[in-house]
């Protein structure tokens, strides 16, 4: 490997190599987990490059290729498993530059993978009246590249499902790490050899997505003095199809009360709380079905006139609106499968109690109603962390394992043919995010099966996390 031939071969593009800059665009949000802030919190690249350009991207990747330098893609480094961090060094391929929309029409948006999601979704809605049809909690900051390559669902999810859903990504513009790299597009199924592959085989530089009709949406907060009442609650707003709603989430006492700035002091002691996102026309009907499931309201705004958006009290900004208070805390990524998702989660409640306070996102998965959970958990140990997510596996809620970087044990616990495939005539040297795909190295991986993965050493020292 050459990184300094690399850069002698791109004079032009525009290199950082300042160590600070370099650390600091090397990290992400992986120190939600313990156990990733104890693996990762060395990982560092050896230089930035900030593209401004397709052409940019496949000047680096050719040279790469030729050089034999490992290149780990970032976004705006908002992703919680390390994603984007380089276990192998090299170098990180900034795509925050790329920021412009390609083109938009009623219904459709073609826009370049740095686009923040929020600039993007204000075009849209300008242009051609439609907005984003689901989007993450870093909405404010996060890139619509770094969604698809590292995201699976969000705010929208209760309607649209998770990205992996037929649909809900119409076409991907990929660059292939190669001597002289391809632009590949990529539509229909195909799309998935790429989405949620954290850029190991190939660089999203364009995406295509459909939008939603836009609505005036109201955030709404309501009370409930059990957690279950508030989960039946959510659970049926996400039934009503007549109803347009775009959140639907269930924090149970006394996270609220004690993390939330902002609503934590006008949530009763006790009570469990379903944050709510409702188009303004349905409203008239919130009193009679909140009154049918025992609750009380709290709080209703415009979102868009909400001084801090509701959304960023749901997803993982729960989590983060904890941490801010008490850092030990960590989370979970769990799936409770439809039918039975509500008694699924009033067992674990049972079970732990308050060593791991529900939290409940309500989505359609499979075209079904069911919820996601993203847990907090008290931690002690790895070793209980490890029991913990045991307890939940062996009693049918599985769970995506954010205490990992890879993509096969933080996701469906299998390899994906068809992305190792992809990665195969794409980046046949493995260049790309090098130590996030088990497949390319074990093929044959099963859930179990320990992994080695070298991490480049260096002397940094990671700096205390900002949580504001």
């Amino acid at each position: 490997m050459s990184l300094a031939a690399m850069m002698a071969e791109t004079p032009t593009l525009d290199w950082i190599t300042d160590p600070a800059l370099v650390r600091q665009k090397s990290r992400d949000f992986f120190w939600y987990s313990p156990v990733l802030k104890r693996q990762l919190n060395r990982v560092t690249g050896e230089a930035v490059v900030a593209v401004r350009s397709e052409a940019e991207v496949i000047a680096v990747l050719g040279a790469a290729h030729t050089h034999g330098v490992a290149v780990t893609a970032r976004g705006a480094g908002t992703g919680n498993y390390g994603q984007a961090m380089p276990l192998a060094g090299g170098v990180v391929l900034d795509l925050s530059g790329l920021d412009q929309v390609v083109w938009c029409k009623p219904g459709v948006v073609r826009a370049q993978a740095g686009v923040k999601l929020i600039d993007l979704d204000a075009q849209t809605r300008q242009a051609v009246g439609g907005e984003l049809r689901f989007h993450p909690s870093t909405k404010r900051t996060a890139t619509i590249g770094g969604f698809i390559a590292g995201g699976s669902s969000g705010i929208g999810s209760t309607t649209y499902g998770i990205l992996r859903e037929p649909g809900n990504i119409l076409g991907l513009r990929v660059i292939t790490c190669e001597a002289e790299p391809r632009v590949l597009e990529l539509r229909g199924d195909d799309v998935q050899q790429v989405n949620h592959a954290y850029g190991t085989n190939g660089i999203i530089t364009e995406v295509e997505l459909p939008l939603a009709p836009v609505w005036e949406w109201m955030d709404l907060v309501v009370a409930f003095p059990t957690l279950g009442a508030a989960a039946g609650f959510a659970d049926a707003i996400c039934r009503m199809d007549g109803v347009a709603k775009k959140l639907a989430c269930v924090i149970a006492a006394p996270v609220a009360q004690d993390h939330f700035k902002n609503l934590g002091a006008a949530v009763p002691p006790g009570q469990s709380i379903a944050l709510m996102m409702i188009a303004e026309p349905f409203m008239d009907l919130m009193p009679a079905i909140i009154a049918g499931h025992g609750g009380t309201e709290l709080h209703r705004i415009a979102s868009d006139d909400a001084p801090v958006p509701l959304y960023e009290h749901s997803w993982n900004h729960t989590t983060l609106q904890a941490l801010k208070t008490d850092k030990s805390i960590t989370y979970l990524q769990t799936l409770f499968p439809a039918p039975d998702h509500l008694a699924l989660v009033a067992k674990m409640e049972a079970i732990f109690g308050d060593e791991v306070p529900i939290h409940l996102e309500f989505v359609r998965f499979g075209g079904a109603v069911c919820c996601f959970g993203l847990q907090l958990v008290r931690f002690t140990t790895e070793e209980r962390l490890a029991e913990i997510i045991a307890i939940h596996e062996a009693a049918g809620a599985p769970i995506f394992n954010p205490h990992t970087f890879t993509l096969e044990e933080g996701g469906m616990k299998r390899v994906d043919a068809r992305q190792l495939e992809f990665k195969r005539a794409a980046d046949p040297k493995g260049l790309l995010n090098p130590g996030k795909m088990i497949a390319w190295d074990d093929p044959d991986w099963q859930p179990g099966r320990p992994q080695s993965v070298h991490l480049y050493e260096t002397d940094y020292a990671a700096p205390a996390e900002l949580l504001d």
